[in-house]
């Protein structure tokens, strides 16, 4: 089976089963889809063409979790396509008690789920997990479940990010992604359950405030355990009959989380009720940021931030890595080169791929796929709100993520400036669910309201970047088309893209370099250049590693490095030197 570990480690129980693997699969090109339901699911009649689906095999196969377009999908179909169809029945365990629930970690884009011939949900968006409730729908044990997934990389009304609005990639645009993109899995619950926790960390008194979500009302009765290793440091128990009931954990000489020192602790919740008891197993980590004063600080301190763009591409599995250990060696092959963190740019990362940042002590920008979304359309406000928030709430707890930046270069559309109204809209709510972490509007342009000021520039001429970059006067950063600094953290958070490629048909910015020697010179020069400037807190290269067409990574797209180990050192050498912003 393919991707067969657990997909939340934040919050894992132990009945669940993993539906990845073969599904019965079949394209829907005119988007048919089903006939007189429309959004409304619950409308869906008899004579719908969903039954006909759930009567008959689909005309293919397909491996779950990977989309139609890849070729780990064991379809590879590249072209475009309005909707699909897929089809798995599966046995539901004698001994499940109380809830089933299916959940989708993320499918493209519109997916509409029916099971034994019941229409029991839908759910709009590319990006984030949804989950339905199948516990009356089951029949003899066995739950057929079928699935209509539709999405159209063209739509405005639908974020897509990097996927190409064309039959083919181009420029920084690449191979769609449509229908089901991660894991598909079963869960059993009591009939009263934890739904969600959010950990809101205080550093300054060693303590932890957890909100602790339920499916309903009722009386309950919370322990909640906090451990480092084998070893217990917090126990708390909580009573109440709310649908939200809070607690807090006190840790005595609490152990904080950093990029050097990335301690987090496992928690152990166990909720009782009059007729049921559930355990979840999740972890947290405790951790400040501060940004104040032009300066950017975890846990009271300065740490440069040399940051990469990660685009989280796969040449076999497009958005899905192919296994657990290519999300954690992308990790691995940045530190390679000295940086501390990335960008998860244009996508929702999965939630493992965060698990093992908070692990491993990396610090992530959580970003959202604003591309191929209409901004500049007041109208749109509440479509994208919905979509963006939901990644928020769903990463809440990870202690790796460092802040948010809900959109990325809001170019016009179809000669329209974005909508202010809609980007503050964005922000303000983004700071109403998270009042911990910084939100950067808009990277680049064209922010509106801003924790922190960044611009982009891939300037390949070292002594030109020096004069842009090199000192800012009485700490008044580089104003650029509609950009104004007013004293926030200044960010570089895109710069190089050096061409560097044996492919003649790849591209990056400017002129490609024509010797090693020259690429080596040129990235110590760029990096140096924003190191030595006391006014800048941080740095993001463009790029970890090429993706399709577009040659400017550090590594090819298969991963495989493009210099050799010593080369290799030397740049991290650069990358990783002391930088004046550290500096008291």
């Amino acid at each position: 089976m393919f991707r067969p570990e657990y997909p939340r480690p934040e919050l894992k129980r132990g009945k669940w089963i993993n539906l990845n693997g073969e599904w019965q699969f079949e394209f829907d090109f005119g988007n048919n889809g089903v006939s007189g339901c429309d959004m409304d699911i619950t409308k869906a009649n008899k004579d719908d063409i969903f039954i006909s689906k759930c009567k008959q095999d689909l005309s293919s196969k397909i491996q779950v979790p990977f989309c139609p377009e890849s070729k780990l999908s064991g379809i590879g179909y590249t072209d475009f396509f309005d909707a699909c169809w897929y089809k798995k029945e599966v046995d539901i365990p004698a001994d499940w008690t109380g809830r089933t629930i299916l959940r989708f970690e993320a499918s493209y884009y519109r997916t509409m789920v029916f099971v034994n011939g019941n229409p029991v949900g839908v759910h709009k968006g590319g990006y984030t997990p949804f989950a339905f409730d199948i516990t009356d729908y089951i029949v003899d044990g066995k739950a057929l479940i079928l699935v209509h997934v539709d999405g159209d990389a063209r739509d405005k009304k639908q974020p897509s990010g990097k996927q190409s609005a064309l039959r083919k990639s181009f420029g920084c645009f690449y191979t769609r992604t449509t229908g089901i993109w991660q894991t598909v899995w079963l869960e059993n619950v009591p009939d009263t359950y934890l739904e969600k926790y959010k950990v809101t960390p205080d550093v300054d008194n060693g303590r932890a405030y957890v909100d602790l979500y339920f499916n309903k009302e009722g009386f309950k009765e919370v322990s909640l355990t906090a451990k480092e290793g084998d070893l217990v440091v917090a126990d708390t128990v909580v009573k109440g009959t709310t649908q939200i009931l809070k607690a807090v954990i006190d840790i005595k000489d609490a152990k904080l989380w950093d990029i050097d020192s990335p301690n987090l602790y496992d928690l152990i919740i166990t909720t009782k009720t009059d007729k049921t008891t559930d355990t979840v197993c999740g972890y947290f980590g405790l951790r400040k940021i501060e940004y104040l004063n032009g300066k950017f600080l975890i846990n009271g301190k300065k740490i440069f931030h040399r940051m990469v763009l990660d685009q989280g591409y796969y040449p076999d599995g497009i958005y899905t890595a192919p296994t657990l250990n290519d999300l954690e060696n992308d990790i691995y092959l940045s530190k390679a080169f000295g940086f501390n963190g990335a960008r998860l740019h244009e996508k929702v990362f999965e939630r493992n791929f965060l698990y093992l940042a908070d692990k491993l002590g990396y610090l992530v920008w959580g970003e959202y796929p604003s591309w191929g979304f209409d901004y500049t359309d007041d109208e749109n406000t509440q479509i994208y709100i919905n979509e963006w928030l939901e990644s928020v709430d769903r990463d809440y707890n990870h202690p790796a993520i460092i802040g948010w930046c809900p959109m990325n270069e809001n170019w016009a559309v179809n000669g329209r400036q974005q909508s202010n109204d809609l980007v503050l809209a964005v922000y303000k709510a983004t700071k109403l669910a998270d009042e911990t972490r910084p939100c950067l509007d808009v990277s680049w342009n064209y922010h509106v309201k801003t924790d922190i000021f960044d611009t982009h520039n891939y300037c390949q001429e070292v002594d030109k970047f020096k004069d842009m970059f090199g000192k800012f006067e009485n700490g008044v950063g580089f104003d650029e088309y509609k950009q104004k600094h007013e004293g926030q953290p200044y960010f570089l958070s895109e710069y190089g893209g050096i061409a560097w490629s044996k492919k003649e048909s790849g591209w990056g910015y400017g002129n490609a370099p024509k010797t090693e020697e020259e690429f080596i010179d040129r990235y110590i020069g760029l990096s140096d250049v924003l190191h030595g400037n006391p006014d800048i807190y941080g740095l993001c290269y463009t790029q970890l590693y090429d993706v399709e067409q577009e040659q400017n990574g550090l590594y090819y797209y298969d991963r495989t490095p493009k210099f050799s180990q010593e080369v290799i050192q030397k740049l991290a050498k650069a990358m990783a030197k002391p930088a004046e912003y550290e500096k008291d």
